[in-house]
């Protein structure tokens, strides 16, 4: 599964493995895949050089990148608090109420929220790359699209790729526009933040649009199969998410929430703004609901929704109120339907790549005839 970008950033399989586990992203690329680690959840740059440090200990030499959240336009001078101050009370008092109604119990004296996003903002994910910067990583791609600048140009002066999520082709042009690297093109069907097109129309309209600067297909890839037509549509890679949330490696912290995913089918997730503030697939549960209802106080703007339900997350969490239990995931859990290591599930997508090229070949060399 190789094409001319996997061979420029030397490995095996064109197969782009986002996951915000550092040893799953470790075993993407030594199964011969490029392990992509999210920053987004880490707020003290400590923790995020002690995973950078782990991961450069065990992935044996092979090449890897980190993705990060972050506004393309520079904004500076409005802190946490700040942000915080500007989230009405009603919406408190709507999550008091939400929390009381399922008996989720209160997190412990003097404890943290262990799911506090503000890596969403600006400054925290410059403090993510300062740290970043000083690794050998070979891609740098951001979720919100490219880059501010600066960042592109300092990425560039250490040799490091930029790429950047797409939902659309003109969102693709205007990161062509902006100096990107590589563009990901994120159907509707992909987990965590998405537009409104699938991946069968968005990844061509893409790969046009943009010609000559590779793309990755992202969404409802899942399957060799899948990544095989991702080629056909002119992808020289596709990101994967979703499906390795359920490997061996990686650490989700709960076992209630593994048997959700695992039990899900295709049609369990919901396209909502409960998490973060702008519409992000994720499993459906009564906590989605509750946020979509049009009864309630409605959802608010990034970064201001990721803050105000941070603790409730960490508490929903931590004790596995099963009703309110989720997490970002596409339409591909439907296929997500037991635990295998990472390397298992590239085992998987190598045998369903060669299946469907053979089964092209065959039907290509009967037209031919």
């Amino acid at each position: 599964m190789q094409t001319e970008l996997s061979k420029k950033l030397g490995v095996e399989h064109a197969i782009f493995g986002f996951t915000p586990f550092p040893a799953v992203a470790a075993a993407i690329s030594r199964a011969g895949g490029f392990g992509v680690l999210g920053a987004v959840r880490y707020t003290a740059p400590d923790d995020l050089k002690r995973d950078l440090d782990w991961v450069e200990a065990h992935i044996d030499g092979r090449p890897y990148g980190l993705d990060v959240v972050m506004p393309a336009k520079k904004v500076e001078g409005v802190s946490e608090a700040d942000v915080e101050a500007m989230i009405p009370e009603g919406h408190r008092q709507f999550i008091r109420d939400t929390l009381a109604k399922y008996a989720v119990p209160e997190l412990a004296a003097g404890e943290v929220s262990g799911w506090r996003i503000t890596g969403w903002m600006e400054q925290v994910a410059r403090t993510q790359l300062d740290v970043a910067f000083d690794y050998p990583i070979k891609l740098l791609a951001n979720a919100l699209g490219s880059p501010p600048a600066d960042v592109v140009e300092r990425a560039h002066d250490r040799g490091v790729l930029v790429a950047a999520l797409a939902g659309s082709a003109r969102h693709a042009r205007k990161h062509q526009e902006a100096g990107i690297d590589i563009v990901v093109a994120q159907g509707y069907e992909a987990g965590g933040h998405t537009g409104e097109i699938a991946s069968m129309v968005l990844t061509p309209e893409v790969v046009d649009a943009v010609d000559p600067l590779p793309v990755l297909a992202a969404g409802g890839i899942g399957s060799g199969q899948q990544v095989a037509a991702a080629f056909s549509l002119g992808a020289q890679g596709v990101w994967l998410g979703s499906i390795w949330l359920t490997t061996t490696e990686a650490d989700l912290h709960s076992s209630a929430l593994t048997a959700k995913l695992l039990a899900a089918g295709s049609g369990d997730t919901v396209r909502s703004r409960a998490l973060t503030g702008k519409p992000a697939r994720q499993l459906r549960t009564e906590w989605t609901d509750a946020w979509d209802d049009p009864d309630g106080p409605g959802t608010l703007p990034m970064p201001l929704q990721g803050l105000l339900v941070a603790e409730a997350v960490s508490r929903i969490q931590k004790y596995e109120v099963e009703p309110l239990l989720g997490t970002p995931v596409g339409q591909i859990v439907g296929r997500m339907n037991s635990e295998r290591s990472v390397q298992a599930v590239f085992d998987d997508l190598t045998r369903g790549f060669e299946r469907a090229v053979d089964r092209i070949n065959r039907i290509a060399g009967r037209s031919s005839q």
